[in-house]
């Protein structure tokens, strides 16, 4: 599955779910909807580090908005970097779970990034926002609904307005989106990164396939077993 395929195909479940109709498919909950706007939802929204970037030091990660994948929206390891900073008294920019980034300016301003705890110790950079799901919504669900067609469509015309793309903190919490329960969102936000994984795993397999048979035409010891 090509990168364009697997957006194209996140987009469609998003909009198959995170519509802004108070409906849905999953079990027999039933869903009571209300309109929320995003900063009701997370309790701060803060701007990142203002440092460039080093060689990675082996410990502290540093994401910029070029370090997030257009079409998954995870974290890119290929190529670390760390803040080329002192970090002594910046624990403020570290990420921690539940954490959202947003992009907030630029052409891919609008695109967003979850904090996962298996990424590591991460410090977010000064051209990205930090948004804190509150304790009364779940963090997953608001990441998911960033990935909507709704949410595309406010940040397409909210950055329009200053001339050159760009959304700020207060305009990032001015968005309206519909939201259940939290332990609604809970089982919508897991229900839809499970579909999340298995894009990925499809956009994983024809690499992996190559590489076993390839592995083994070399007749080596190392073999991967699908």
């Amino acid at each position: 599955m090509s990168a364009i395929n697997a957006k194209a195909s996140r987009k469609m479940k998003k909009y198959a779910v995170l519509t802004r109709e108070p409906r849905c498919f999953l079990g027999s909950l039933a869903f009571s909807w209300e309109q929320r706007k995003l900063s009701e939802m997370c309790g701060t929204f803060e701007y990142g580090l203002n440092a460039a970037a080093k060689e990675f030091d082996g410990k502290n990660k540093y994401i910029r908005i070029t370090d997030i994948d257009d079409a998954s929206r995870e974290f890119l390891l290929s190529d670390l970097s760390s803040p080329d900073i002192c970090l002594d008294g910046m624990s403020k920019y570290l990420l921690s779970s539940g954490d959202i980034v947003f992009a907030r300016t630029g052409a891919s301003v609008g695109k967003t990034y979850i904090y996962r705890e298996n990424d590591g110790i991460v410090y977010f950079a000064g051209f990205l926002i930090r948004a804190k799901v509150n304790q009364d919504n779940d963090a997953e669900f608001v990441f998911q609904s960033t990935l909507s067609p709704s949410y595309e469509k406010y940040i397409r015309i909210t950055s329009q307005r200053s001339g050159q793309p760009g959304v700020n903190a207060q305009e990032y919490g001015e968005y309206d989106l519909f939201a259940p329960s939290k332990e609604e969102q809970q089982r919508i936000g897991h229900f839809l990164r499970g579909i999340d994984n298995l894009i990925t795993l499809h956009q994983r397999k024809p690499f992996l396939m190559k590489w076993r048979t390839s592995d083994a035409n070399r007749n080596q010891t190392n073999r991967l077993v699908l």
